[in-house]
């Protein structure tokens, strides 16, 4: 199962910065999803900004209700608690045009991030619903989404529950050693490299990504 995030695809986008910056809000929203599927015990997947959403769950709800957590390209941090070795060069906090209300600016910049996201250049049908799909998040959207300043370190070293980090070997969007630095901290967190592959891991090595996920959460229960 898989849910558009506040301010991503089909979901609202409301226009206050606090809907975003408010932790309890994303912990709020994936709650609510658990609850309205009725599924038990899920493992949570988090891609890039999903690891934000998923620390704060666990933050605010705690890790009773889940059986695990796989992190993929995940940071860790963010605003002033981000320390410069978890930036890539491809982070969208390096390109201003991201943030734009300037709409041709915007998209140029969006069509920029998302071939930064892999290491070999995805197929045109793919790259152009990639674009579509990350203009679907408006400009307000995007500068909220990084105005608070939150550590998530503390939140993953007190996880108890099994701990997957996937990360791509040259992910240049989040470091590798992020990656490693996630994994590191949870109790019974594991982490795997995938070689040649960058921030999109499920794109670029979809089957391995499969393959992992489906053992992991096999794993879990």
């Amino acid at each position: 199962m898989a849910l558009d995030l506040r301010g991503h695809g089909g979901s609202d986008k409301p226009d206050t910065p606090e809907a975003y910056n408010d932790t309890a809000c994303w912990g709020d929203d994936v709650a609510a999803v658990i609850a309205a599927a009725g599924v038990r015990r899920p493992v949570l997947v988090g891609w890039s900004y999903g690891s934000r959403v998923i620390a704060a769950y666990l933050d605010t709800h705690g890790e009773g209700a889940i059986a695990g957590v796989l992190l993929a390209g995940g940071i860790i941090a963010i605003g002033a608690a981000r320390e410069d070795w978890m930036v890539g060069p491809s982070s969208p906090g390096l390109d201003r045009d991201l943030y734009t209300e300037d709409a041709a600016r915007r998209i140029a910049a969006t069509a920029r991030f998302v071939a930064g996201c892999t290491k070999s250049p995805l197929d045109p049908i793919t790259y152009a619903e990639l674009v579509g799909a990350n203009m679907l998040c408006p400009a307000h959207v995007r500068r909220a989404l990084f105005g608070a300043t939150v550590d998530f370190r503390p939140v993953f070293g007190a996880m108890s529950v099994p701990g997957l980090v996937i990360h791509g070997a040259v992910d240049t969007v989040v470091t590798p050693a992020t990656g490693q630095a996630a994994a590191a901290l949870m109790s019974h967190g594991r982490y795997v490299a995938y070689e040649n592959v960058g921030h999109a891991p499920f794109l670029e090595d979809a089957d391995r990504f499969a393959d992992d996920l489906a053992h992991f959460v096999e794993a879990c229960r």
